[in-house]
């Protein structure tokens, strides 16, 4: 896409999906499936409607129905489940797939004991410290266990590099930062967000109808997402191991090594360990949301800095000592790396390229290409797709084949018509 077609475009607020307000209400995207519990609804609500765990493990706001019209159509202007916008600085390079982008490099933490801890090398976990420790932020707001229910998440806010780090580690299951955002912005201090790319993306949508957001909001990180698993994933696992929920003291998806097994402990003193192959090998079990296999931003396109696995081919073959590819997205983020490198938080590696990372997620660019077909999927099942300004969807779906492009469009509208059913 021309710089001149996606500015259009953006200004337009329309791609082939149609007008960002295609859906008329919150009820209406939870019923359709495409709520991603990013938490945005307790944040414009005050937190009079909540965020709470369905039965097939799922994050969904209650009561559905319980805002007022002006609070529906601030949610709807910016939930991941309309809409998904890149942050985009034209005065960077852009790639058909990966978007904007200025430093692509390959980076760990510096501190060795955040690198083995935290996930993919810790530097999303230094980043955030760096900002605290430099007094750029007052906090960051992120998620971490729940000290009383370790199995499931919580959205925090850490104050110190100490408590960045003992928040750290991947947390596959239902996670909500954004339920905490009203309570960040009343503090009126600036502060880092450290989220999935569909939640910034929700922020970066928020930010135009609440000016306190680009005030505030210092940092946005990203990690480059696979997919939100429900609940239901992790349950698995626990009926395998043959444990209650009620016995887990703690769960660690990764981390304490690269990728690091997942880990389970539980009251009375066992330990259980499954490598991340193992958990991961079938990918009917992966449990994700529907939203997740509609995507059209897993890359952070509206973060400053996006942080992804390396591994060549897009599965690790053992332990490494942990790498991570970064990518700076914004003049911030491209100065919040080598600020932080020059500090000694993380070490910044070898330039990476756009294919480069295309290797090493391929199944990131599999998705994006087929975006399209399944976007016409949901319309043919009578479900408004995701409005995706900017992030040039059609054009990457015309590299798919006819072929399997029909066949993404036919799974696509199953698969909607089975979760509004």
């Amino acid at each position: 896409m021309t710089g001149q077609r996606e500015s259009e475009t953006l200004a337009n607020g329309a791609s082939h999906a149609g007008k960002v307000s295609a859906m008329a209400s919150v009820a209406e995207v939870v019923a359709h499936d495409l709520c991603v519990g990013c938490g945005l609804c307790e944040a414009v609500t005050g937190g009079r409607v909540k965020m709470a765990t369905t039965p097939v493990g799922s994050l969904r706001p209650g009561p559905v129905d319980g805002f007022s019209a002006e609070e529906e159509r601030a949610i709807l202007n910016a939930c991941p489940g309309v809409v998904a916008e890149p942050r985009a600085d034209s005065r960077l390079p852009l790639d058909l797939v990966w978007g904007r982008y200025g430093t692509m490099r390959y980076a760990w933490a510096a501190d060795p004991g955040v690198r083995f801890t935290a996930a993919t090398a810790g530097v999303l976990t230094a980043l955030g410290q760096h900002v605290l420790a430099i007094g750029e932020a007052a906090f960051v707001l992120h998620v971490g266990p729940d000290p009383s229910r370790p199995l499931r998440t919580r959205w925090v806010i850490s104050s110190t590099p100490e408590e960045v780090l003992a928040n750290a580690g991947s947390r596959y299951g239902p996670t909500a930062p954004l339920a905490g955002l009203g309570v960040a912005l009343d503090r009126a201090e600036p502060f880092a967000v450290i989220a999935k790319p569909c939640d910034l993306g929700a922020l970066h949508r928020r930010a135009a109808t609440d000016s306190r957001i680009d005030k505030l909001v210092v940092a946005r990180l990203a990690m480059v997402c696979g997919g939100q698993s429900r609940f239901s994933k992790t349950q698995r696992l626990l009926d395998q191991l043959g444990v209650a929920e009620s016995d887990v003291t703690l769960i660690r998806y990764r981390g304490h090594g690269n990728p690091g097994p997942t880990r389970v402990e539980t009251r009375d003193g066992q330990s259980f360990e499954v490598s991340y192959l193992e958990l991961w090998e079938d990918e009917g079990t992966w449990d994700l949301e529907t939203r997740c296999k509609l995507c059209p931003d897993a890359l952070g396109e509206a973060a400053d800095v996006a942080v992804a696995d390396v591994w060549p081919g897009g599965a690790p073959t053992g332990e490494d000592e942990g790498f991570s590819g970064v990518v700076a997205r914004s003049e911030v983020g491209e100065s919040l790396l080598s600020r932080a490198a020059a500090n000694g938080r993380i070490v910044l590696g070898d330039a990476i390229g756009p294919r480069d990372l295309d290797h090493m997620q391929p199944h990131q660019v599999r998705k994006k290409e087929a975006l399209a077909a399944r976007f016409r999927g949901m319309a043919d099942a009578g479900v408004p797709p995701i409005a995706t300004p900017g992030l040039r969807i059609d054009e990457l779906g015309r590299r798919l084949e006819p072929e399997r492009a029909a066949a993404q469009r036919r799974g696509a509208a199953v698969r909607m018509k089975a979760a509004g059913s």
